[in-house]
């Protein structure tokens, strides 16, 4: 599908697989659907003009952190250094309570969904697909962290993801934002004492983790093209930084 004006596009990585959401400017939903790596680019390049947010790592670690963590002279003897093998944005992260997968600096050490992120981007560079920000440029792409992201919103209150009342949580947390959802409050509105009784709940008012953590991408993706002081970044830029939807963080989480 062709869109001739700015699209905002959000991308979530599950293995090999890819869900993906597109916003225009008035944070109306456009598309909301999943595929693999090819039917994922051939969307992208029907777009005239992208900014793009991808819920996965561009690359495996610098060694970052470790040489931080040396440099402050916390290595113990002659052991080696443990649990330091992630990127500086996910250091950062885990240092204000915020448990975030790590990036090996090993490529085959990396999970699936993680190589498959790198197979992504390297496409999109061949694409002409910029790091944000990238002045005039009409395709920008920058790494972002829906969980994360959720619970920075939610100062760190967030519900489960599994449970019912997590993924109305976040269903809430993105209507408020402005997108053109599914209101999250017609849930409550179609029960009825009968339907209760029988099991019946309207489910399909409540969009899955997968494409909540996408419409979140999608809408961080906005944030920093129209409203980039509404963001922060955090992270390495030469490992990748890690945009959220907020204007600042709390110390701890």
């Amino acid at each position: 599908m062709l869109f001739t004006q700015k699209t905002y596009i959000g991308i979530n990585l599950t293995g090999n697989n890819f869900t993906y959401a597109a916003l225009d400017s008035n944070l109306r939903l456009l598309t909301l659907d999943g595929g693999n790596l090819d039917s994922v680019l051939t969307f992208i390049g029907g777009q005239a003009s992208v900014f793009l947010a991808i819920n996965a790592p561009e690359k495996p670690n610098l060694g970052r952190v470790r040489a931080l963590l040396e440099a402050e002279d916390l290595r113990t003897g002659s052991s080696p250094l443990r649990g330091v093998d992630m990127r500086m944005a996910e250091y950062e992260l885990r240092a204000r309570g915020i448990k975030v997968a790590a990036t090996p600096s090993i490529p085959d050490h990396c999970p699936a969904w993680m190589r498959a992120g790198f197979t992504l981007y390297k496409k999109l560079r061949e694409m002409g697909f910029e790091t944000h920000p990238a002045k005039d440029a009409t395709h920008q792409v920058l790494e972002t962290h829906p969980k994360a992201g959720f619970i920075v919103i939610a100062e760190g209150n967030l519900l489960p993801a599994s449970a019912l009342e997590g993924r109305l949580q976040r269903q809430t947390i993105l209507y408020d934002a402005g997108l053109d959802i599914r209101d999250p409050m017609s849930f409550f509105e179609e029960i009825t004492r009968f339907k209760l009784k029988q099991g019946i709940l309207p489910l399909d008012q409540i969009y899955d983790t997968k494409e909540q953590n996408t419409l979140l991408a999608a809408y961080t993706a906005w944030l920093a093209a129209e409203k980039p002081n509404d963001t922060i970044s955090l992270g390495d830029e030469k490992e990748g930084k890690v945009y959220l939807p907020v204007p600042k963080l709390k110390s701890k989480y």
